[in-house]
């Protein structure tokens, strides 16, 4: 009983554990195949390709999907709709941005393109057929940037390729413009500097600095670099000696659609006024005055240019309606370009041009008849020969001969104002001092004062009479064919 009982007391063996179910171990989806259309889309976006890849490989039945999106954003880069264009694969309508990151996208390549002009050169991923480093820009931008042209694309590349300024080695696209969308590119030199140096000039078509663009539509920003004369240094390390190389580059790309660039010559206009700065050599700018705005006119072989001050000014001889001169004194006169009316509903514009040294008249003149750029006493007549309204009338002809006969607008002037005062002496009657507006005393005293403010020169100078009176009695003298 006892050794029962002691058998039984003992103590039982602990129940073993439950076993922990199986754990399932993941198995890794393989990784996605290299897509061409997500690789092209977000060439420029490596992280956000890193994420489509990851997306693709957990779901691999979102692979369609991700594939059209990419195909549609190469198919906006291609052909951006008009209100919303891409640079660079982002959307530029923005307005929750920073300003400075607005400006840069908003005021980058879209803004500097304009509408329907964007192609394969806005995109920094597209390789450049020549790129020149640290190029000093002055407009839109002032800063140092890259330069690069790049050709277009294929034949579904509207824009003809491009020009345009990157930043970050190349990897920012600021801004830039399609050759397609050029108007005319000049380089001049830039005036009164010790060290020579030249402006490249970019015109688009649509922004001379004058006309009014059609409502909603933007068009490029006009473009300036400088190209400066290199040290011995920079020659030693293979630095080209002008901007000449530039030139011919550009006009590989410009040729395509009639254009080239464009340089001052002799034959056009040549400054009689000596250069200070640069002894010997000729200058080929008129220092002038647009309001209060000082700048350089240059006389070109396809027309006007007034720098290099934002906005520039660009007068094709098509947009030029007449020209004119006022307030013409001893040492200098003004000049008045009239232009066309940009659209039926606008006037003609006229600019004045201030403070021209009369030193150099008789180039600028010789430059106006040369391309028939007439007088305002022409302006109607010439504007009927552009339009061919009306043939001339009998003896009309004749009478144009007359006017265009040699005469400066100067000589003009003086001839007029001799005519005047010899009328005036046959009419003049002693005896009706005071019955009428103009005579007697209070004429006379208006004539020495209207003398005084015209005269500037010596009093001893006889021969500038008739041009000192013209500054105060024969300002705007205006000449129809009749007289």
């Amino acid at each position: 009983m006892s050794q029962f009982t002691a058998f039984s007391s003992r103590p039982t063996a602990a129940a073993a554990p439950p076993s922990a179910p199986p754990q399932t171990v993941p198995i890794p989806a393989p990784a996605p195949e290299s897509l061409p259309e997500v690789e092209q889309a977000f060439a420029d976006q490596p992280e956000l390709k890193k994420r489509v890849y990851s997306a693709i490989g957990e779901s691999p039945q979102h692979q369609p999907l991700f594939s059209s999106i990419s195909s549609y954003i190469l198919q906006l880069r291609q052909n951006p709709p008009p209100s919303t264009l891409a640079t660079n694969g982002a959307t530029a309508s923005r307005t929750d941005e920073p300003a400075t990151k607005k400006r840069k996208i908003e005021g980058g390549a879209e803004a500097a393109a304009g509408a329907g002009t964007i192609g394969a050169w806005t995109n920094s991923a597209a390789g450049a057929d020549f790129t020149l480093p640290d190029v000093s820009f002055s407009i839109p931008q002032r800063k140092k940037l890259h330069l690069q042209l790049v050709a277009a694309s294929g034949a579904g590349d509207s824009s003809g390729g491009g020009l345009r300024a990157c930043s970050g080695g190349g990897a920012n696209v600021e801004f830039g413009i399609g050759f397609r969308d050029v108007e005319q590119v000049f380089c001049l030199p830039i005036p009164e500097k010790a060290k020579r140096q030249w402006n490249f000039i970019i015109i688009p078509k649509g922004n001379d600095g004058l006309s009014t663009a059609p409502e909603g539509m933007t068009p490029p920003e006009q473009i300036v670099w400088t190209f400066q004369e290199p040290t011995k240094k920079e020659l030693e390390g293979g630095a080209e000696t002008g901007p000449e190389f530039m030139a011919e580059r550009l006009n590989g790309f410009l040729t395509p659609f009639g254009k080239k660039v464009v340089f001052p010559t002799k034959e056009e206009f040549q400054s009689t006024i000596p250069q200070s700065h640069l002894k010997g050599e000729p200058g080929f700018h008129v220092k002038a005055f647009r309001g209060s705005k000082e700048g350089f006119l240059f006389l070109t072989s396809v027309g006007i240019v007034f720098g290099f001050k934002k906005p520039l000014v660009y007068f094709s001889f098509g947009s030029v309606e007449s020209i004119s001169y006022t307030s013409v004194l001893q040492r200098t006169f003004n000049l008045n370009i009239t232009i066309n009316a940009s659209g039926p509903e606008q006037k003609s514009q006229e600019i004045e041009f201030s403070m021209l040294d009369q030193a150099d008249y008789t180039g600028i003149d010789q430059y106006i008849k040369h391309h028939g750029l007439n007088d305002a006493s022409m302006a109607a007549q010439r504007k009927a020969q552009m339009y061919n309204v009306n043939g001339p009338e009998e003896g009309q002809s004749e009478d144009v001969a007359a006017a265009g006969d040699g005469e400066t607008e100067l000589e003009k002037a003086q001839r007029m104002l001799e005519d005047e005062e010899d009328e005036d002496e046959e009419d003049y009657d002693p005896g009706s001092e005071g019955e009428s507006e103009g005579s007697g005393t209070s004429s006379d005293e208006d004539s020495d004062e209207d003398e005084e403010e015209g005269y500037e020169g010596d009093e001893g100078d006889e021969g500038n009479i008739v041009q000192d009176e013209l500054g105060s009695e024969a300002e705007d003298v205006q000449l129809t064919d009749e007289e």
